[in-house]
């Protein structure tokens, strides 16, 4: 009997092509979810008694938390990528990681498909597509969701014949959670003008529900990347997982981002992504004490960049490794802390230090306090500038 290797949530999409496909090629499907720090114990459990109420045989887990980390979110750190100025790229940064999973289950499993519960308009099929097509050309692709066209509603009611209920927010409202932020849409995100309920957040306390106390941080970094908060040392799943944790008790991780979708078109989605939004923050403005003006403006072009470009399923482009170069070389003083304050949603940078440091306290001072040049000086400084307007 042939295999088709499916990637799986338990959720609505991949619960019915659990079925689906098995009824309409009449194939073994072996279910993969592959897990990139969206997952408790508990929820991993409940998705392996999903797969075996579908009658599922060979269910497999993929631990791809650190792989997703040193790969992908690391560089998003390094480069402060936020799609928009707001959204960290939760979802792009987890996408080719479990395509490759899925694509080593395939082949171990001796399967000659995969499949993948994308819909035609949004960006996944594209991620998904494009990584399965780069590693594994022979494998087929199944996409059912997306050649069908059915609304979640029409998906449920089909379960439902087959005495498979699926919970009504999970119809509501596709969930996507990772290590470095969850993404939702449906509903109100489907309009520019509406917000969505106070019920779809899990992660971040409702400003209203957060404690009225400040609490102040310190987040340690080596190389720009997150080292320990507190002055517990940690490695980098870790140190998003307690920033997820400490930030969204403040109601701090929330956002709304609108932009372009890989094909186009304008998409919206809810987020929360305490932890990523804390840590690029906190990087930033670390860099800002340490990197020259140049490497400041490069940092934030080739950044930008980076994050779109991994964002749009484009990691396996070659120039995507050029670009993680000069993050690491650009990163490499990034060294020191910075105290964060957390409260009622907001997370206020108080203060940086570092070894490498770029402000001169005997030189970086303003008005009459200034010694590090004579007045006649900075008035030729300011003649020779401008010549450079060429007025």
């Amino acid at each position: 009997m042939s295999k088709i290797a499916l990637a799986f949530s338990g959720g609505l999409d991949t619960s019915f092509l659990a079925i689906w496909l098995r009824e309409q090629t009449g194939s073994e499907v072996v279910t993969v979810t592959v897990d990139t720090g969206g997952f408790t114990d508990q929820e991993l459990a409940e998705i392996a008694a999903r797969a075996e109420e579908l009658g599922i045989a060979d269910h497999r887990v993929v631990d791809a938390q650190a792989d997703v980390y040193d790969r992908f979110v690391s560089y998003l750190i390094k480069g402060n990528c936020l799609r928009g100025g707001t959204y960290p790229v939760s979802v792009g940064a987890e996408r080719t990681a479990q395509a490759e999973a899925v694509v080593r289950v395939a082949r171990k499993v001796g399967a000659t498909a995969v499949a993948h519960g994308s819909t035609r308009a949004g960006n996944d099929q594209i991620r998904f597509d494009v990584a399965i097509r780069a590693l594994a050309p022979e494998l087929e692709i199944h996409a059912p969701i997306r050649d069908l066209g059915w609304s979640r509603e029409q998906e449920s009611s089909w379960l439902a014949e087959r005495g498979i209920e699926i919970d009504a927010k999970t119809v509501d409202y596709s969930i996507n959670a990772g290590l470095f932020g969850t993404t939702i849409g449906g509903k109100e995100t489907h309009d520019s003008w509406q917000v969505p309920p106070e019920a779809v957040y899990t992660q971040t306390a409702a400003r209203t529900d957060a404690p009225a106390e400040a609490q102040e941080i310190v987040i340690g970094f080596e190389g720009g990347l997150p080292v320990s908060i507190d002055g517990e040392a940690m490695d980098g799943v870790a140190a998003i997982r307690a920033l997820n944790e400490l930030a969204g008790t403040h109601g701090v991780g929330r956002g709304m981002h609108l932009g372009d979708t890989i094909l186009g078109v304008k998409g919206r989605l809810a987020f929360e992504a305490p932890g990523p939004l804390v840590v690029i923050q906190a990087h930033r403005e670390l860099e800002k004490l340490v990197q020259t003006r140049w490497q400041a403006f490069w940092r934030e072009t080739l950044g930008s960049f980076y994050g779109n470009l991994l964002h749009e399923g484009l990691y396996f482009d070659p120039v995507m490794r050029d670009l993680e170069a000069f993050l690491d070389s650009v990163n490499a003083r990034v060294t020191g802390e910075v105290r964060v304050r957390l409260h009622q949603g907001l997370a206020t940078v108080t203060g940086t230090r570092s070894p490498h440091s770029l402000m001169d306290p005997d030189v970086a001072v303003y008005g009459e306090g200034a010694s590090g040049w004579t007045g006649e000086q900075a008035e030729g400084f300011a003649h020779l500038y401008l010549s450079l307007i060429h007025i």
